[in-house]
């Protein structure tokens, strides 16, 4: 999870304020001192770390907290807008396209930085969103690129074009003229990689740039490296000029120093961040719901707008009929946990609610949605319609198809039944029902 460890420390520091009636200076500079230590130990850059600090500190320091009736909120809320201006401020960065003619996306960064991973994935995530992306393989020189761009283009759903091992700037620009020829609107170069910085790449991604003046150049880098992604930050910006950034592997970066400091080191916005190893696992990068989750008040946006990605709406309605009409059965319960599986990680889902950081994490067991749905297929259709016929020689069989317990049979039978209860009493109750949510509860 990212930033996991920066969120720890910076709750136990918020928590001693928390724990003092009234501040006093000495106690906020105390506070700021482990605060920078806590960005300096998530790999933040130094110049950053220090000059975030030193802005938190100017506010804090003024009379509206030292004497105000909860200091402790107003220094939370000092260091929340301040993270959220460190990473670009209150709205996402967009992708800025063309009045005229397809939009040129040119990708670039190191090998290894997931660079063709995710070209398809922002492919697939333009293409959800009713455009016509085609992605175009320009790495003539690794082994395999090519073909690795056709598996993940495929996976996406996006078309790939490819005319082998010539100069990638005739690729480029006959992919321009194909894209306007058969309607594509926005045209992702995937360019080559090197393992570190030289001139002959930087050359190469320069007469691309020439030729075809892409609307957008953004660097994919790997949030895991840390301070190491900043400085190769500000090579390629400094040698070939970017637009922006895609941060990848942000979901196992458990420091987060690479998105505090790209924006401050290069002046250049995280305009999507990887999240995940699918194909679909992809995200705009927002400051403040970012800020929101390193500071352990979820990310509710995030979530509301997963769960409109992922859920069926005809599965919602269909799912609501049954639940106003007290027909909600086993079947029910197993299609809106596979919803669920879609979104991702329950932990992940989890951390995105308010308050998560207070939920113990080893009490979130994932297996469980595992263990249930396997007793549900044992069943057979007429015991998922109605859970009531099944009599103690039922559940032993069904334990024994599941590969569990008779125990964990009945668990689940007790869990339905309360679930039915709630659903009469909230029927019984004139417009709850009305105002339910079927997606919500699946969480």
């Amino acid at each position: 999870m990212a930033f996991e460890s920066l969120s720890e420390k910076l709750s136990a520091a918020f928590k001693r304020l928390k724990s003092k009636g009234r501040l006093t200076e000495a106690d906020i500079k105390a506070s700021m001192r482990e605060i920078k230590l806590s960005l300096l130990e998530a790999d933040v850059n130094y110049k950053v770390a220090k000059n975030f600090v030193a802005n938190v500190s100017e506010k804090c320091l003024g009379a509206d907290v030292l004497e105000s009736l909860t200091p402790a909120q107003q220094v939370i809320k000092i260091v929340n807008e301040e993270l959220i201006a460190l990473m670009g401020g209150t709205e996402n960065a967009k992708i800025r396209f063309s009045s005229s003619g397809p939009t040129v996306i040119m990708m670039c960064g190191l090998q290894g930085a997931g660079k063709t991973t995710h070209s398809a994935k922002l492919a697939k995530y333009f293409l959800d969103r009713n455009h016509r992306p085609l992605l175009v393989a320009c790495d003539v020189y690794r082994p395999a690129a090519i073909e690795q761009l056709k598996i993940v283009g495929a996976k996406a759903g996006v078309p790939v074009f490819e005319e082998g091992a010539i100069d990638p700037v005739k690729i480029a620009k006959h992919a321009l003229s194909h894209a306007k020829d058969y309607g594509n609107d926005i045209v992702i170069l995937d360019t080559a990689g090197r393992l570190h910085i030289d001139e002959e790449l930087m050359n190469e991604l320069r007469r691309i740039k020439a030729e075809l003046s892409p609307n957008e150049i953004i660097l994919v880098l790997d949030a895991m490296t840390g301070q190491d992604a900043v400085n190769v930050a500000s090579s390629f910006d400094s040698s070939l000029g970017i637009d922006s950034v895609i941060l990848t592997k942000l979901d196992g970066d458990t420091r987060g120093g690479a998105a505090l400091s790209v924006l401050s080191v290069t002046n250049k916005p995280v305009k999507f961040a990887g999240v995940g190893e699918k194909i679909g696992d992809i995200e705009p990068f927002h400051p403040d719901r970012m800020a929101s989750r390193i500071l352990g008040m979820g990310d509710m946006l995030t979530l509301i707008e997963k769960a409109e990605k992922d859920f069926d709406e005809k599965e919602a309605l269909r799912l609501s009929k049954k639940l106003k009409e007290n027909k909600f059965d086993l079947n029910d319960l197993l299609s809106q946990m596979q919803q669920i599986k879609k979104m991702g990680s329950v932990k992940d889902l989890i951390k995105m609610l308010p308050g998560a950081g207070k939920i113990d994490e080893n009490a979130v067991d994932e297996r469980q949605l595992y263990v249930t749905e396997a007793i549900i297929l044992s069943m057979t259709k007429k015991e998922r319609e109605k859970p009531a016929i099944i009599n103690p020689s039922r559940k032993k069989r069904i334990a024994a198809g599941s590969g569990t317990t008779v125990t964990d049979v009945n668990r689940l039978l007790k869990q339905y039944e309360q679930m039915s209860k709630m659903f009469k009493q909230m029927n019984g109750k004139k417009g709850k029902m009305g105002r339910f949510n079927p997606s919500m509860f699946g969480m």
